[in-house]
Parts: C-alpha cells; structure tokens; sequence
C-alpha cells in the first residue's frame, strides 16, 4: 500500500509542476485534464501526507518513552502515543477506502428517468414525489436540474418524467437509486381509507459525452409530431416534439418539454446517447460479474430496493437493511444518511472481496 501511495504522491507533485508551465497554461485541454487527474488525486495525497507525519511523530514518542522522565512527562507522553496510534488507524481506514478502484462514471453528470409503474394514478403520484425528492436533495448538494421530458397523467401524477442532474460526483452518489420504489399508504384517489401498495421505477444513467458514444445520423430516424399537455399556444399547433430512434439498437427517446424542435432534438439525443451507454455499460458488467450480485443492486429497475410506508413514518432500503424513521424528511430530499450508508455498504464489499 505504501509504494502505490507514494507513486500516487509522485505523481501529484508531478501535475504540480506542469500546472505551474507556461505550455500547459496555454493549453486548454491539457490544463483542464491535469487539474482534473490533480483533483481526483488530492485526498489520497493529503491523507498520505498526514499519515507520514503521524508515523513519524510517533516513533519520535515512543524514542523518547524509553528516555528518563519524570512520571508527568511520562504520562503526557503515553497519551500522545494513543492519540497517535488512534489517528494512525484511522488515516490507513480511510486511505484503503480512498484507494478502492474508483467507478469512471462517478463525476459525470445523471440522466434519470422516473416512471409510475403497478398501482395507476397512484403509481404516477408517487412517480412525482419521487421527483421532487430528488431535485429537493440536487439543491441541498448545489446541483443544478434540468427537466427532459414529461408526460402526466389527469391528477398532475407523472406517467414518466425525464430529467438531468448536473453536477460533480453527481452519479457517485445517485447511482444508487435505480430499481422499483414501493409505496405503502393510503391513496387520495381511495375513498375507504385502506391502505395500498403501489410502485414506480427510477432508472439512473451517467450522461453520456459524444466521446463516449457516437451516434452517426445513418443510424438514427427523428420523426417529429405536436407535443402534448401543458406548454401554451404552441401545444398541438406547431411540431416541436421530437422522437429519435436509434436503428443498430431499436433504443427510443423522445423529447416535447421545450417549444423549440432543435432544443428538443438535442435533449432527445442526449437521453439516447446515455439510454446506449447504460446499455453498453451494463453488458459489460454482466460479463464479468457473472451470477455474483453486488448487495447494493445491480442497478436493474425491475429489482425491489426501496419501502416508503407512510402510516409508520417508515422508509426501509431492502439491499443493507437499513431503515429510518422520518419519512417526511426523506421525502422532501433529506435522503444523505440512506446514500452515505449505501456507499459505506459498497466500499466494504469491495475490500472484502480484496479489490
């Protein structure tokens, strides 16, 4: 561990020195990924760099405790070898962990995509709530939302609703969320007050670069038609949404939310671009991983991951067990603890599997 921190250290000092040269400076792309790899690097860098001076402080204690001194001077030092010895395993805790392989999608940006699945009207009510939850938790992290594509239902639900997330370390922390959400309360739209189960699915995507994946305008058909539901005079009038088939892989999206055709092609091609890219990503995680599935999920929107009971106040997530009662908090964005313990639950399985 210590020779793969010290080339880390290496390098970063390295990217210190071309950061401060002229030719880089002048150099946009290559200034942009040097700070970018320096920034990645840095709290591994940082956490070494303590951990050095620590061992060092410590084995300067433990000298001078085989020295005569008198027994307050003695004591003053045995605390200092705890207080060392603590910081010491906690610094190497937490660089194995900043150490992991790190998920190449983790800073990008997400597209999401939300849909009321079993349950109906209620199904999209839950869809919308779900929605809110998250732009809710995108504010408390400064991430700016942008909504790609809605379709409602007649009581304001949302059938399936389409939005991006912009913002670093965006996936890291949402990837999570993809599968089936289950709700347990008692509808609005339910006169007898029983209690119902409905579900809706959430589908997490990193937002795919033309880098990533090219798309060649032979491969694609866009077909255009009226968009629908609210967006003023223009609703059915002029044809501004569009839909884009991708032919190679039958792989659809469809964009109507903004009243400009372009504006709306565009956005409707950043959702295919990243709709393939899961798809890539995916077939190539199910190579290597077998029959083996990460307690966390597999990121398949047809898995069970999460229960928000509104009688008991309750929200349990299936793959850690973890449950927590404060669903309003939950609710209106405040969902940091279930993503933290989620991370935590990914991180020691990866160091249990020796990564």
């Amino acid at each position: 561990m210590l020779d793969r921190l010290q080339s880390l250290a290496d390098r970063y000092e390295k990217l210190s020195e071309l950061l401060c040269d002229p030719d880089v400076a002048n150099d946009s792309k290559k200034l942009r990924d040097y700070s970018k790899e320096q920034s990645d690097l840095q709290p591994a860098y940082e956490a070494y760099v303590e951990y050095k001076n620590v061992i060092e402080e410590l084995e300067a204690a433990k000298t001078m405790q085989g020295e005569k001194m008198d027994d307050e001077m003695r004591e003053m030092v045995k605390m200092e070898i705890e207080e060392l010895s603590t910081r010491e395993r906690e610094l190497a805790e937490k660089i194995r962990i900043l150490l992991l392989p790190k998920d190449p999608n983790d800073d990008k940006n997400v597209i999401i995509e939300i849909r009321g699945a079993a349950g109906g009207d209620e199904a999209a009510l839950f869809a919308s709530d779900l929605y809110r939850m998250y732009t809710r938790y995108a504010d408390t992290q400064g991430w700016k939302v942008e909504l790609m594509d809605v379709n409602t239902n007649d009581l304001g639900g949302f059938k399936e609703v389409i939005f991006m997330i912009n913002g670093r370390g965006a996936y890291s922390k949402m990837k999570f969320e993809s599968g089936a959400h289950r709700v347990q309360r008692i509808p609005t739209t339910e006169s007898g007050g029983r209690i119902h189960t409905s579900t809706s699915t959430v589908a997490v995507m990193p937002e795919a670069e033309e880098v990533d994946i090219e798309i060649h305008d032979k491969d694609i058909r866009v077909d255009t038609f009226c968009s629908s539901g609210a967006g003023g005079q223009s609703v059915n009038t002029t044809k501004s949404a569009v839909r884009v088939t991708h032919i190679p892989t039958g792989i659809v999206a469809t964009c109507q939310d903004g009243k400009s055709q372009n504006s709306n092609k565009d956005k409707a091609l950043q959702v295919l671009r990243a709709r393939i890219f899961d798809m890539m990503r995916q077939e190539e995680e199910a190579k290597y991983a077998g029959e083996r599935k990460s307690k966390v999920g597999t990121g398949d929107r047809s898995e069970r991951i999460r229960t928000y009971n509104f009688p008991q106040s309750r929200v349990t997530d299936h793959r850690i067990g973890l449950t927590v009662h404060k669903l309003d908090q939950v609710m209106n964005g405040e969902i940091e603890e279930i993503v933290s313990a989620l991370t935590i639950a990914e991180q020691a399985e990866l160091m249990e599997k020796g990564v």
